[in-house]
């Protein structure tokens, strides 16, 4: 079956139903726009990582798949959140880097980048496990420097709501990480 002329919903559809030719025109279609678009927030190599993970998840989640309205634009905007997810890792391990070489470089001769790894990898170990909707907040707030008010309006819910959310994300992270916590307050995540 030639699935060329088929619309993305009737693509998704068979996607769901485990079509594996419908999920390769799927990919054949978007792959190169989502790298390209990609390369708005990221290098092209992380671009391609990015989206072969969101295609890959795609396939493997299939059977639990929402199928939006507009699928073109439900996966241009996964591949925006992920690259914004992935810059805002990438910030974390270079602000942890900048901070421990800062203010405890007279611990070690050298910053010690294994410190940096082990640390950045129990944030993000941390972070996967905060419910979603207090891991958005949280990060908008801390990775992009967004404020509470900006988050709100970009989310359509209220400076409260997100006030509670980042609260609470701030509560679990500290209890989860609190071995960490004195670098963590001096990176000023925590």
């Amino acid at each position: 079956m030639n699935y060329n002329h088929h619309s993305d919903i009737d693509l998704i559809y068979c996607i769901k139903d485990g079509d594996k030719k419908a999920f390769d025109a799927f990919f054949i279609r978007y792959y190169a726009a989502l790298c390209a678009y990609s390369k708005q927030f990221v290098r092209l190599e992380d671009g391609q990582d990015i989206v072969q993970d969101i295609m890959a998840n795609l396939w493997i989640n299939r059977k639990r798949l929402f199928i939006p309205d507009s699928p073109r634009s439900y996966i241009f905007q996964s591949v925006k959140n992920k690259c914004l997810t992935f810059l805002s890792r990438e910030e974390l391990k270079e602000k942890l880097e900048m901070t421990i070489h800062e203010k405890m470089g007279y611990l070690y001769d050298s910053p010690d980048l294994y410190i940096v790894e082990e640390l950045t990898g129990k944030i993000e170990e941390a972070l996967k496990r905060l419910p979603e909707s207090y891991r958005t907040a949280f990060e908008l707030n801390r990775f992009r420097n967004m404020t509470y008010k900006e988050i709100a309006d970009e989310l359509s819910i209220s400076s409260k709501t997100i006030d509670y959310r980042i609260q609470q994300a701030l509560k679990l992270l500290r209890k989860d990480l609190k071995e960490y916590l004195p670098l963590l307050i001096l990176v000023e995540i925590l």
